[in-house]
């Protein structure tokens, strides 16, 4: 199967995503919104059986258009990763389509995200990583601001678009930069040429990984993602604070490790420094939030400095923490989100912290959950949290970044304040009254995810051996 000489079976998966998404548009807009719980049933199988394509792919590394489209180990755990965090999100946003807004598009837009979301995580070039961060975050900026009737929601999709813009004409002002000083767009071009230190080529690397930082939400570039993560609708929230982050920070660690392996102290140093932020604030601006979705916000800004802690090691055992630690991080927050989403009083959705006073009185096992998943968010052993840290943080140790790894256990520590302080009025305050049921679909997200984070420490070794085997392919 070719196309213009050149293969297509290493991007069959996206192509049937692409093929699919454009199949439900259709049938949304002859038969209208009363098709949108149909669509988002067909998306989600839709996702799954390209999660699958992916996994049958042939075996080692494959690649197209010129090398602009890699399938490797790396590419096959991020992109079912990815697909994973979309898939679920459309699991629990079923309640949000039903009873607040009936839009067909909005799973359509989540599947076309992961399109995006999965050419990014393939991108052997700049063009091809640009391609897939734009279809990325143009679905994004809409779903945002899919609550149209919500002047939050309108402002959230309105402030993201916006900034996102700005980050992406800085991306391409750096790879515009790279090309000219390198005469090539292809990562492994790019690593030929850079043979030494290039102060021009630095400066557009620099503003390279600043449109990437947007993307994860580190700090500098973080200011979008607790008003955005708080006027969107919960369900849109939980997708921003997993898929889309898995993407960027597959194409973040692609980059600077397979394109600038020759200057690896220049771009270490930003990843320590835009590290080091990232926990610092995240660990201590969360600590006066009142809106546990703005909390989530700066807890998202601190677990992304934490996986940069593993990219600044700059080798094999620090992407292998990278991955880790996304792959726990995604577990973590999904699980958190689908409680989120579930604690409805009176019919109106649970959002400030407050709200959840006594909430081991009127409902011991979703407290029990929610603090299980606090206490792995803090990093506390034995839950999956503490694991993802530890190999992050052994990486950093074995290539010498000792401040670092102890900028990291000092952010942990005053992080865990905040997550503790949400434990404590659940346990300790007097109860508001009991929640609504928790749906059946979000029940299904909560008990795997616990399990998950729970029993990781009895058997790591199925996560531990694909992501080595991922990490290896970079190298």
């Amino acid at each position: 199967m070719t196309f213009a000489g050149y293969s297509l079976l290493p991007v069959l998966p996206e192509l049937v995503l692409a093929a699919g998404a454009m199949a439900l548009l259709m049938l949304g807009a002859f038969r209208g919104q009363q098709t949108t719980p149909l669509v988002t049933v067909i998306a989600v199988v839709l996702l799954a059986v390209v999660g699958a394509l992916v996994l049958c792919l042939p075996a080692g590394k494959l690649a197209t258009f010129g090398g602009g489209f890699i399938v490797d180990d790396f590419a096959r755990f991020l992109k079912v990763l990815a697909l994973i965090g979309s898939g679920v999100t459309l699991v629990m946003s079923r309640t949000y389509l039903t009873q607040q807004t009936k839009i067909f598009e909005y799973a359509i837009l989540i599947m076309l995200s992961t399109v995006g979301m999965m050419v990014l995580i393939s991108a052997g070039d700049l063009i091809m990583l640009y391609l897939g961060l734009e279809l990325m975050s143009l679905a994004l900026y809409v779903v945002a601001a899919s609550h149209r009737d919500d002047a939050k929601s309108t402002e959230a999709g309105l402030k993201y678009f916006v900034l996102g813009a700005l980050s992406s004409g800085m991306l391409l002002y750096g790879a515009s930069m790279i090309y000219g000083f390198t005469g090539t767009v292809n990562f492994a071009g790019i690593a030929a040429a850079v043979k030494g230190t290039n102060t021009g080529l630095l400066f557009g690397l620099v503003f390279l990984l600043a449109g990437l930082c947007f993307k994860i939400s580190a700090v500098p570039f973080h200011m979008w993602t607790p008003d955005v993560y708080e006027g969107a609708p919960t369900p849109v929230t939980a997708f921003f604070a997993s898929a889309p982050k898995v993407a960027a920070m597959a194409v973040f660690t692609r980059v600077v490790l397979t394109a600038f392996p020759g200057v690896v102290p220049q771009w270490q140093q930003i990843v320590v420094f835009v590290s080091i932020a990232s926990m610092v604030l995240g660990a201590f601006a969360a600590i006066g939030q009142k809106n546990i979705k703005r909390l989530m916000g700066y807890s998202s800004i601190g677990h992304m400095g934490f996986a940069l802690v593993g990219l600044a090691a700059g080798n094999q055992m620090g992407a292998q923490g990278v991955l880790v630690y996304m792959a726990v991080y995604v577990a973590m927050t999904l699980g958190t989100f689908a409680i989120i989403i579930a604690l409805r009083r009176n019919g109106r959705a649970v959002e400030t912290i407050s709200d959840f006073a006594g909430l081991s009185r009127t409902n011991p096992a979703l407290a029990f959950f929610f603090a299980m998943f606090l206490f792995s968010l803090a990093g506390i052993p034995p839950l999956a949290g503490f694991f993802a840290k530890f190999y992050v943080f052994l990486a950093a140790i074995r290539s010498g970044l000792f401040v670092l790894a102890v900028i990291g256990v000092l952010s942990s520590v005053v992080g865990a304040f905040y997550y503790l302080a949400i434990v404590k009025v659940m346990y300790f305050d007097e109860p508001k009254g009991a929640v609504e049921p928790m749906r059946g679909e979000l029940r299904l997200v909560l008990a795997v995810t616990g399990v998950f984070n729970l029993l990781l420490f009895v058997y790591p070794a199925p996560l531990i051996d694909a992501a080595t085997a991922a990490a290896r392919s970079l190298f």
